[in-house]
């Protein structure tokens, strides 16, 4: 759902991590040794539970008001699975805790509800013309089958003992002069970031054309995008909260955790159009409805 798990490992001793907490440590992997640490903790938890909430306003809207196939674009659709796709295969990559992998797990499941119900409305509604998006969503599974079993193939015959890493997606070690490079098994998570990060962001677009094209936004909830909005802000903010490994320089940190950070922040500015579409096309409503009105009543017979 627009999100990156918190990169955490599950290598590394507790004394890579001093004065550090335990509990966080035990549970998440973390190593959180001041207020920065706790609070970007917490704003990636409140993150998480935003992005796994997202999908059910736009299951109940679907319900309601059945013209799914149409509100939503197909492409923003596979792109949005695409990017979770991609983000669970990380996970797997980075040999991340268990709470990790199942919430990548639940985020691809609860896309691919919601193209079951994009597909189910479009046969409903429509007894010609559904071809060809189902063509596209069968061969974008196959070949999302067939991309993730190579990679990893690959990561198996490429993978180093990992070390701890608080949220870069895989480990490397750290030179002298803070500079952290790149191993080959985290150049692998660092493009599978990447891939999905730019998915994610170009789903958005199918979508605001197809708001544009309709002049309406009837059928798409705007719960699905706000709480993706928050979820996005909110992972954002948590990386940049974070402090980097121990000599590492803040810019190299950066730079380790750019594609998710354009992933975020990027899709939240494309959800900030978004937004305001809702705005826009609610605003002509009132209008019509008054002008509606208008003429019913020169309709209605005179009281004798």
């Amino acid at each position: 759902m627009d999100s990156q798990l918190w990169q955490g490992s599950l290598g590394g001793n507790f004394s890579d991590c001093p004065n550090g907490s335990q509990w966080v440590w035990d549970v998440f992997s973390e190593c959180a040794q001041d207020i920065r640490d706790f609070a970007s903790i917490v704003l990636g938890l409140v993150s998480i539970f935003c992005f796994a909430a997202a999908s059910f306003p736009q299951y109940y809207q679907a319900c309601k008001t059945g013209n799914m196939d149409q509100a939503l674009s197909i492409y923003f659709l596979l792109g949005w699975l695409g990017g979770d796709s991609l983000n669970l295969i990380g996970s797997f990559l980075a040999n991340q805790l268990p709470l990790q992998v199942y919430t990548a797990i639940y985020y691809v499941l609860a896309d691919l509800v919601m193209l079951s119900l994009y597909l189910y409305y479009k046969v409903k509604n429509q007894s010609r013309g559904f071809s060809a998006p189902i063509n596209a969503a069968f061969a974008f599974v196959f070949l999302g089958t067939v991309s993730a079993t190579s990679l990893l193939g690959r990561a198996g015959s490429t993978v180093e003992t990992v070390t701890f890493k608080r949220r870069t997606l895989l480990s490397a070690a750290v030179d002298v002069a803070g500079c952290e490079p790149f191993t080959k098994k985290e150049i692998i998570g660092f493009t599978v970031g990447s891939i999905a990060s730019l998915l994610y962001l170009f789903s958005r677009v199918p979508q605001i054309y197809t708001n544009f094209k309709r002049k309406s936004t009837k059928g798409v909830s705007y719960c699905l995008f706000a709480l993706v909005m928050l979820g996005n802000l909110l992972y954002g903010i948590s990386v940049l909260l974070k402090n980097p490994d121990r000599g590492q320089d803040e810019g190299n940190y950066i730079i380790h955790h750019l594609p998710w950070l354009i992933g975020s922040l990027g899709v939240l500015s494309l959800d900030v159009i978004i937004s305001f579409q809702f705005l826009a096309y609610r605003k002509g409503r009132p209008r019509i409805s008054e002008r509606e009105a208008l003429l019913g009543k020169q309709d209605e017979p005179l009281d004798s």
